[in-house]
């Protein structure tokens, strides 16, 4: 006799092929995630979404210029070659075809090169260096006037603030009367430029030149408004 068939009771489960040991996998991994598959995978960036560099027209311009180079070259070469090689001149077009390849990649070397930033004017460096020093970095604001007074040599506004400046510092007094005298040598009819330099001179013990400086500045007021 066959042995009794065991009977499998219903509260276990069956499963089959098509809902085994995927569906045990992917429960596992739910439940170890916490998430679902769309929730855990990032978005898809589009190629739109992502920025060029700043210097990649500069980077492909170069690259197209040798490679106009290495045509020019090239096609140069052909009719050569079949001198050469073969006899006879050869390649019809070639040698204009180079002229065009030489022109592009003059135009490709001169559109990729990197452009320099502008240099700003005097005014713009002046304003800067005034605002550097009202914040407390005189060092930074005294470094940009001596950068506007190597362009501009005779620019006396930069000599007048950078006295200003050095006046705030108790042992730059002598620098200060140097950057006054120059400003007026540049600028004698400035009324204002007499009166900072006297109050350097009272700084310094200098009475006589004080009051001789503040009475040029009074006489030049009265031509002002005369």
């Amino acid at each position: 006799m066959l042995p009794d068939q065991v009977s499998v009771p219903r509260s276990i489960p069956r499963f089959g092929v098509e809902d085994g040991w995927g569906t045990i996998c992917g429960d596992i991994a739910r439940s170890r995630s916490g998430k679902e598959y769309g929730e855990s995978m990032p978005a898809p960036q589009h190629d739109e979404d992502v920025e060029p560099p700043a210097d990649a027209w500069p980077s492909r311009a170069r690259q197209w210029c040798r490679a106009a180079l290495a045509l020019a070259f090239l096609f140069a070469s052909l009719p050569l070659a079949s001198k050469l090689f073969l006899g006879s001149w050869g390649f019809d077009g070639a040698p204009e075809i180079a002229c065009l390849c030489l022109v592009a990649a003059a135009y490709l070397y001169f559109a990729g090169r990197v452009r320099r930033p502008p240099i700003p004017d005097s005014a713009t460096i002046l304003s800067e260096a005034i605002r550097l020093a009202a914040s407390g970095e005189t060092v930074r604001g005294i470094a940009l006037l001596n950068e506007a007074l190597r362009l501009s040599p005779r620019l006396w506004q930069a000599r007048q603030y950078r006295g200003q400046i050095r006046l705030a510092e108790s042992d730059a007094a002598e620098s200060a009367l140097r950057d006054f005298t120059e400003a007026i040598r540049l600028a004698p009819d400035e009324p204002h430029l007499y009166i900072l330099r006297s109050h350097v001179f009272d700084l310094l013990g200098r009475d006589s030149s004080a009051q001789a400086d503040l009475e040029t500045a009074a006489r030049l007021n009265i031509d002002k408004t005369a």
